[in-house]
C-alpha cells in the first residue's frame, strides 16, 4: 500500500475531506457546548458550573436529559443501524 493510501485509510478518507468534516463537526459541537454554558477558556469551571446546575435542578434535569435523549435517539439510532447494515461484510 502506498504511503498516501495508508494515510487516507488511517484518517478515514482524504486528509482535506477529513479536515473539513472535523472543522464542521467541531463548530457544531462548539455551538451545542456553548448552549450548555461551557466556555473553552475556562472549561473546568464551566463543567463544574454545568454539573452544579444539573445537580440543583434535581429530577427536572433527568427528565430534561431523557426527553432530549429520546428526541435525538429517534434519528441517531436508525441512522446508526442503517450504516452498520450497509457496511456489513458481504458473503457471510
Amino acid at each position: 500500500m502506498a504511503e498516501n493510501q495508508r494515510i487516507s485509510h488511517w484518517m478515514g478518507g482524504s486528509p482535506l475531506a477529513v479536515l473539513a468534516r472535523l472543522i464542521l463537526i467541531s463548530i457544531l459541537v462548539g455551538v451545542v457546548l456553548s448552549a450548555l454554558g461551557l466556555d473553552p477558556w475556562h472549561i473546568v469551571q464551566s463543567v463544574e458550573r454545568l454539573i452544579n446546575n444539573i445537580w440543583n435542578m434535581g429530577f427536572d434535569a433527568v427528565r430534561w436529559a431523557w426527553r432530549y435523549f429520546l428526541l435525538g435517539a429517534v434519528i441517531v439510532i436508525p441512522i446508526w443501524i442503517i450504516m452498520r447494515l450497509v457496511e456489513a461484510p458481504r458473503g457471510r
